[in-house]
């Protein structure tokens, strides 16, 4: 340290070294963004979106971050990431050329686009890592402000782990509570609803939830007059701040380029956080945002002279380039020759991610070259062969796709050939979209050991003592058997706790297990859903309630762009086994008849779900998926709660396989497939018809992801030659999802004797009251018509037209 003046004055030799390696990371870490703009500019990454502006407060912040510390945060965050050695540069780089290899992309094996951040929280086997001794890292998304009921659940997981005196075993997953939730969002950003829906829950819940929000006054374009109201988010959220008398925020503000502010500030909110479970607002402001928001286009477009000549001075990184030539008394050319080491280091990261990358694609490139070359001698078409070889060989940065078309093309050329080459292209072929397959398709369920469709069969036992009581007294029962079995099961939602659900699924079990087990949320189906992924990622075993299949909608973003995609974007790195409890199906008008079954089937790939017609089905699915480390929506009946069922003897230990139809009725002329309460329309009808001298075979799908796994249904037509598909959805829903998997997945249409014919509601929604109902949804009479109608055109003198 030649360099150092008058250090003893203000600054410890050990200090120093501290504030200059903090200074070379922030110059390597705008070094990366500034070469990964060139990258894509140069064609050889397709986009890119990058963290610069913002380097100081993330190394302040990565300072308090402790081991057992969660982040929920998005794609400007790559400082904080590198500063927390959770992130090397070199991943960095090999996100941004979509590298796919967990090795070279740890968060998404290629699959993200960059600045998409994760740890891997899974081990090989896919089971969770020792957590508290880790620091976590949840895995981002692209939809602004969609981090936040994510975050919220991971906060609020510290404080079950504090107050749950059960789960203090659990030392893996979490050293009493200590953790804090590290949450961070642009300005305008906040202005998203489940923003404040986020920001509402932690402070009702004083929960450790620590929020920056990076303030650059812009949203891509848009001013922060458009965003925020008095033109700051503190300012406008000021009444969440704490007092003496209530509870609340504790709210900081710090200028982005001050670092040590920043620091200071940090560790004021730590100690609050962590220590007292006080959700904190900390609001950096006077950031910059030196490149604009992407790739995308200049913000030159936008912002005046004076702002972006304001942004050159405010830069963070000059501003501690300032102040420590000045306080911290190091000569400029000392943190001239810090700036050189690393840009160095950022480039040659950038070089050997990029080599990495181009040796994995060049590898079939090379199989191939070889290939064609064999094809060029063998065959007849030598002069086309070559020139498809060397337009591969042209490509500037070619990827695999251009492998693949190759490929194809030489094996469109030979199809009239028989030659060893051929066969040798072929073989490739094979293996390399198996490996595609792996690379781009794989894990969109659990394949551990733990996976849904590996919980064994039990199968419910009856005696003579079995009583004969109401479904929701089922779903008591089994539920009442979970929270005893297994400390890490909770349930919350609207009305869940004190009065037990709004149908008495959980009546007298807050009493039984406590509030932190069993939990009122306020109106809030966004957030939670947030609670049940927050606190599935950290180890529990979370079901959340939406009151009705209706109120989906509201948490359906958070559902599909986070939950349903999480084990895929992170080819396995991390799980959330979340169960999402809800009714739907009958009862009565607009708001809460839902059977918007095609609005899931579309949005929630990934998660499986399920619609089990009865209670003791119900429970017997919930008992498989709080054994398995899968996500899933289970889908209650409506109009069943009240209906007498009788109660297994091992109400907590039988299972209901996924993905196995059950057959309710045996019969030989006309398969009707249907689901949840349907099936009971459907054998009132069934009965009907067999006076009818018509014999229908009656299938329960049960769950719809995943469908007939044993296509069992196709066996079913091979027998009766004619299929209805009947449920509660729109036209073109549900049933055309099922059609498609039994007709062309399961290749049904060649046993089919008649035209498949599909039982669905009405266009709109349900109307109120019994003949809203009635003429809303299939009846049983309609069910009766439409397979009649099928029997009468197959044999009209037998069955001759009813109206």
């Amino acid at each position: 340290m030649s360099a150092i003046k008058e250090v003893k004055v203000k600054f410890s030799q050990a200090r120093v070294k501290e504030i200059l390696a903090d200074y070379r990371l922030a110059v390597e870490s705008r070094e990366a963004s500034i070469i990964g703009r060139r990258e894509v500019f140069m064609g050889k990454a397709k986009f890119g979106i990058f963290g610069d502006g913002k380097e100081l407060a993330q190394i302040a912040m990565a300072k308090v971050f402790r081991r057992g510390d969660f982040r929920a945060g998005y794609y400007r965050d790559q400082t904080f990431m590198f500063a927390i050695n959770e992130l090397t540069v070199q991943q960095y780089f090999s996100q941004l050329y979509a590298h796919t290899s967990v090795e070279a992309d740890p968060a998404s094996a290629g699959r993200l686009m960059n600045g998409h951040y994760a740890t891997r929280l899974l081990d090989e086997h896919g089971k969770l890592r020792n957590l508290a001794e880790n620091k976590n890292s949840s895995a981002d998304i692209s939809p602004t402000a969609g981090q936040m009921p994510r975050l919220l659940g991971l906060a609020y997981a510290s404080k079950l782990f504090r107050e749950n005196e059960g789960l203090k075993e659990y030392t893996t997953l979490s050293n009493n509570g200590n953790e804090i939730a590290f949450g961070t969002i642009g300005n305008a950003s906040t202005s998203e609803g489940m923003f404040f829906e986020a920001i509402n829950a932690a402070g009702v819940l004083q929960v450790p939830m620590l929020i920056s929000i990076w303030d650059d006054e812009y949203g891509i374009s848009v001013p922060q007059e458009f965003h925020t109201t008095k033109g700051s988010i503190s300012k406008a959220l000021a009444g969440l701040q704490r007092t003496e008398t209530e509870k609340g925020f504790e709210i900081i503000t710090v200028k982005g380029w001050d670092y040590p502010a920043l620091i200071d500030a940090y560790q004021k909110a730590e100690l609050i956080c962590r220590e007292q479970h006080v959700p904190v607002l900390f609001h950096v402001y006077e950031m910059t945002q030196p490149q604009g928001h992407s790739t995308s286009g200049s913000h030159e477009r936008y912002k005046s002279k004076e702002r972006l000549a304001w942004e050159a001075d405010h830069d963070c990184i000059r501003k501690m380039r300032e102040w420590i030539i000045n306080e911290v008394m190091i000569l400029p050319e000392e943190v001239d020759d810090i700036e050189k080491e690393a840009r160095q280091a950022a480039k040659q990261a950038k070089e050997r991610a990029w080599k990495a990358f181009m040796d994995d694609v060049r590898k079939d490139q090379n199989v191939v070259n070889e290939i064609l070359d064999k094809a060029a001698e063998q065959g007849s078409h030598q002069e086309e062969i070559l020139r498809i070889k060397e337009d591969l060989a042209k490509a500037i940065n070619p990827t695999r796709l251009e492998t693949m078309r190759a490929a194809k093309l030489t094996l469109r050329l030979l199809y009239q050939e028989s030659i060893p080459a051929k066969e040798e292209l072929q073989h490739w072929l094979k293996h390399s979209e198996a490996d595609n397959f792996d690379r781009y398709s794989s894990h969109m369920h659990s394949v551990s050991d733990e996976s849904a469709l590996n919980v064994p069969r039990v199968d419910p036992v009856y005696s003579d003592s079995s009583p004969l009581i109401d479904g929701r007294e089922i779903l008591q029962a089994c539920f009442d058997a979970a929270l005893t079995r297994d400390p890490r099961v909770l349930a919350f939602g609207e009305d869940v706790g004190r009065i037990g659900d709004v149908n008495q699924g959980f009546a007298g079990l807050q009493a039984k297990h406590g509030d932190l087990r069993v939990t009122d949320t306020g109106i809030r189906e966004c957030t939670i859903v947030g609670q049940g992924i927050g606190t599935a990622l950290r180890g529990l075993k979370p079901i959340a309630e939406i009151q009705y299949l209706d109120y989906f909608i509201y948490a359906l973003p958070t559902l599909s762009d986070d939950l349903a995609c999480l084990y895929y974007r992170t080819k396995g790195g991390q799980k959330a086994p979340l169960i999402v409890r809800t009714r739907g199906h009958r009862l009565e008008g607009v708001w809460h008849a839902g059977s918007q079954i095609a609005m899931l089937l579309h949005t929630l790939r990934g998660m499986y779900i399920i619609a089990p017609r009865n209670m003791t089905q119900a429970a017997g699915f919930y008992n498989t998926m709080l054994r398995s480390d899968d996500p899933s929506v289970i889908i209650e009946c409506l109009n069943g709660y009240r209906l007498k069922e009788k109660l297994p003897d091992n109400i907590g230990e039988f299972t209901v396989p996924l993905g196995t139809p059950e057959i309710l009725k045996e019969g030989t002329d006309v398969t009707v497939v249907t689901y949840g309460s349907m099936c009971r329309v459907v054998m009132e009808a069934a009965e009907e018809l067999e006076n009818y001298g018509i014999s229908c075979e009656v299938i329960d799908v049960q769950t719809l992801l995943p469908f007939d796994l044993h296509h069992s249904i196709l066996e079913s037509i091979k027998k009766t030659n004619r299929v209805v598909f009947a449920d509660e959805d729109v036209p073109g829903g549900a049933t055309s999802f099922m059609m498609q998997q039994v007709l062309e997945e399961q290749n049904a249409y060649a046993y089919l004797d008649s035209k498949p014919v599909t039982i669905t509601a009405k266009d709109h929604r349900p109307a109120y009251a019994s003949d809203g109902d009635y003429f809303s949804k299939p009846n049983a009479e309609e069910v009766f018509e439409k397979v009649y109608g099928i029997m009468s055109e197959m044999d009209p003198s037998k069955f001759p037209s009813l109206y």
